[in-house]
């Protein structure tokens, strides 16, 4: 009888705990906002893309906003140039796992962008390395703007033989490459393959893989093959007409942007010390195969606890110094940003309509007029 009881209570607790779970994300969901809920007169207004509701590129709007106003530790910029990354569509879609994040109901943050090319127009009193009229690039938040503020650790001057679209196409993409390539600490003469070599983040592993010695082979569509091969690849595999796991050529590295393959046809490819980068899955937004690669990506770094070829998992994150070499790599001509097409602020609906479907070859700019 006290077994019966005591299951008895613990099923009413489990009961009511799940009530309460349930009134409490409900009363979050429907007191979730953003500031379009609380609109006040503009002071000094400029254009930006906003969104204040999840869904497609319709729900970006071309509106007015506030200037940012720089603290005393930010550089206010001039936007001149930004570009669209992989997180980018998912912000806007808002799928639930990301939704305890960035809000229920509503996207808590209404704005987009983070890579940045411009010009400084004011900076904060604790500012000491840039002034205004200096040409930038790197990161800010949000920079799908005329005007965006950054952290002065987040900024570098901009190379002169580079464009601001070039310099705005950089950071994200650049820094996902430089230091997924960094993890497999990869040393002149190694056999590099990179698995999705035409996207923003594949056509910079690639040239940034040459740079460091590496002789590269690009894994791309029939109709991308030039492409990598124009930016530097050594051999690039038409995956339409050959798979690289089959083949007999093995790999100090396999730079993975797209994880569709397993765990075993990727290690049987890899040197007995090899190394595989799991960079990516495959594109930009959401897609039948998204949630499964990135399972896949969790169970093939586990896996490799237990045979001697690594898979290496990383977070991508802001670095000056990752920064600075990028620069110097672009400076030097070693290194260039693949630009697709460019678009103006107000046409960033259309831009992203044509990022989701995947084709892009390298990135995708947006241009303030």
């Amino acid at each position: 009888m006290k077994i019966k009881l005591i299951l008895k209570w613990i099923m009413r607790a489990i009961l009511v705990g799940l009530i309460l779970a349930f009134l409490v994300g409900f009363v979050v969901y429907w007191r979730s906002t953003n500031d379009c809920d609380h609109r006040t007169a503009l002071v000094n207004p400029m254009k930006a893309i906003r969104f204040c509701e999840y869904g497609s590129p319709d729900v970006l709007k071309f509106e007015d906003v506030e200037k940012p106003v720089p603290n005393d530790d930010q550089v206010l910029i001039k936007v001149r140039a930004a570009s669209l990354n992989f997180i980018d569509p998912g912000v806007m879609r808002g799928p639930w796992p990301l939704r305890l994040m960035s809000g229920l109901r509503k996207p808590e943050k209404t704005r987009l962008g983070t890579d940045v090319g411009g010009q400084v127009e004011a900076v904060g009193k604790n500012v000491t390395l840039f002034k205004a009229g200096d040409e930038v690039f790197g990161v800010a938040r949000p920079t799908l703007a005329e005007y965006a503020c950054a952290r002065e650790r987040a900024l570098v001057v901009k190379p002169a033989n580079v464009t601001f679209e070039q310099a705005g196409s950089v950071a994200w993409a650049g820094f996902t490459a430089l230091q997924g390539l960094h993890q497999a600490n990869i040393q002149p003469g190694q056999k590099v393959l990179i698995n999705g070599a035409t996207g923003g983040v594949g056509t910079f592993a690639v040239q940034i893989a040459k740079a460091l010695g590496a002789e590269v082979t690009g894994v791309c569509s029939t109709g991308k093959v030039e492409l990598v091969r124009s930016i530097g690849a050594d051999h690039v595999i038409d995956y339409t007409k050959e798979d690289f796991t089959k083949g007999d050529q093995r790999y100090d590295v396999i730079f993975d942007n797209v994880q569709n393959h397993s765990f075993a046809d990727r290690r049987r490819v890899l040197t007995p010390n090899g190394i595989c980068v799991l960079a990516g899955i495959g594109g930009a937004g959401l897609h039948p195969e998204t949630w499964g690669r990135i399972v896949g990506g969790f169970k093939a770094d586990l896996l490799s606890l237990f045979v001697r070829q690594k898979f290496v998992r990383y977070v991508t994150k802001l670095d000056k110094e990752d920064l600075k070499l990028l620069s110097d790599l672009m400076q030097t001509g070693k290194v260039t940003a693949v630009i697709d097409r460019t678009y103006k602020l107000s046409e960033t609906a259309e831009a992203m309509r044509y990022y989701e479907t995947g084709r892009a070859r390298g990135k995708v700019v947006i241009a303030m007029d």
